[in-house]
């Protein structure tokens, strides 16, 4: 047990301090996910003029946690692995007594917290420019939505990673990804709160993993209306599929990768 602990500590350092070397990077990506930011402008002009069951008030810190699970469960595995299988560089990995899996896990994991400091300091700008917004949640809301938004960045790791095995047949796996962002886009809470979707629509929605990934955790911590224990099992039962068709697409895809020292 001590041996995980201290490989899973070397991991998080070593990957952490190549994250710092790389700030202004930092900053430009924090700003990238900036965009429920903008469309949060949209919705509250919208609010004031429309009915959706939702105050300016509500679409402002709605948008706002949007913007913080963006920042907690945004991933890229798919492109660096993909790169990895490419290029041949996955051959050194296989050779060591460890998952290349962990190698990706410890990188998200450090960037999380090296991008702390720029998320907090817009948070605190948003605040500063919209001081009507603010609210402190409870702590059974900041518990519940601590534990949704870590396993929605767990459930968008491992669906990210299990499209990735298709790097072994094609060099183009990222397109796969580009698909399904379309459809995360729209379903996933980050255009618009699936409390304002019709009805017919939001119940289709709800057996697909999209809602899990941002609308579940951000209305939890806001306040809006969920059902929280079909949320938490939805989660643990897509992260379980995902996660047993990604070992199997990499086993079936290790016995056809021909990388240099494989």
């Amino acid at each position: 047990m001590k041996k995980v602990i201290r490989k899973a500590l070397t991991l998080l350092t070593v990957y952490y301090a190549y994250m710092v070397e790389y700030r202004a990077e930092l900053i430009l990506w924090v700003l990238s996910g900036s965009l429920p930011i903008i469309l949060m402008g949209v919705w509250i002009k919208a609010s004031q003029g429309g009915q959706f069951g939702l105050s300016s008030i509500d679409f402002a810190r709605y948008f706002l946690t949007v913007f913080v699970v963006r920042q907690i469960s945004v991933v890229w595995v798919i492109f660096e692995f993909e790169k990895e299988v490419v290029e041949g560089k996955l051959s050194p990995k296989l050779l060591q007594p460890l998952d290349p899996v962990w190698h990706h896990v410890a990188s998200h994991l450090s960037e999380r917290v090296a991008r702390i400091p720029f998320a907090l300091i817009l948070i605190s700008l948003f605040f500063f420019l919209y001081p009507q917004s603010f609210w402190l949640p409870n702590l059974v809301q900041l518990i519940l939505f601590t534990l949704a938004v870590s396993l929605a960045f767990i459930l968008r790791f491992v669906i990210q990673y299990t499209f990735a095995m298709f790097a072994f047949w094609t060099e183009r796996a990222n397109a796969i990804e580009t698909f399904w962002f379309l459809f995360y886009l729209f379903l996933s809470g980050l255009i618009a709160p699936l409390e304002v979707f019709p009805q017919p629509v939001r119940e289709i929605v709800l057996f697909t993993p999209f809602p899990y990934l941002i609308d579940f955790p951000a209305s939890i911590l806001v306040g809006l209306p969920v059902d929280l224990a079909r949320g938490f099992w939805s989660l643990l039962g897509w992260i379980f599929i995902f996660l047993g068709a990604n070992r199997w697409l990499w086993r079936a895809g290790l016995k056809r990768y021909s990388g240099m020292g494989a």
